[in-house]
């Protein structure tokens, strides 16, 4: 059972900031002032799964390091927008680009920046640590922080949802 208030089957995309969501919003710096991120294992487990099996995936984060095209690459993700300054126009872009309807995606944001395209999403999500104003727009919040297991808890429970979850083989691997 879901603890989100939305039709959950209905979801075939989902899009997530970084910083803040499937980083912690705390970035340690190397001693050349680039910003270090963490990635949760679980999350990362989740997402890979979701790439198998055909859900669209995006990453929109105004941040730009090799590290996080790398990470979500390897993951399965194909569209990776970084230096986005204004989020909402790459989003609905991607939408559109991928024949999806705003019921049918969840945008996964935790700050001002991405407020616009929580609004735009059908399922707009948060961490439990995102600033008021994202918790505020949010259908759902998770009981994780972002970096923390969020992102597995929301693709988890659509999964789950439509009986995706640990289904087949591909379930059982990287």
């Amino acid at each position: 059972m879901s603890g989100i208030n939305y039709d959950l089957t209905k979801i075939r995309g989902f899009a997530f900031d970084v910083d803040g969501v499937l980083s912690p919003s705390v970035i340690p710096m190397s001693p050349d002032g680039e910003p270090l991120r963490m990635a949760n294992i679980k999350d990362g487990y989740a997402l890979q799964l979701a790439a198998k099996l055909g859900y669209k995936l995006a990453i929109i984060t105004g941040g730009n390091t090799i590290a996080v095209k790398n990470r979500y690459e390897a993951l399965g993700f194909t569209d990776i927008f970084q230096k986005a300054s204004h989020k909402i126009e790459i989003f609905k872009k991607w939408m559109e680009d991928n024949g999806l309807r705003n019921e049918e995606v969840v945008y996964f944001g935790d700050d001002i920046p991405d407020l616009k395209c929580m609004r735009a999403a059908g399922l707009p999500c948060a961490p439990r640590d995102a600033a008021w104003e994202a918790r505020e727009t949010a259908v759902y919040v998770s009981r994780f922080d972002g970096g923390y297991g969020c992102v597995r808890d929301v693709v988890e429970q659509v999964m789950k949802a439509k009986g995706e979850w640990l289904s087949d083989a591909h379930a059982f691997g990287w």
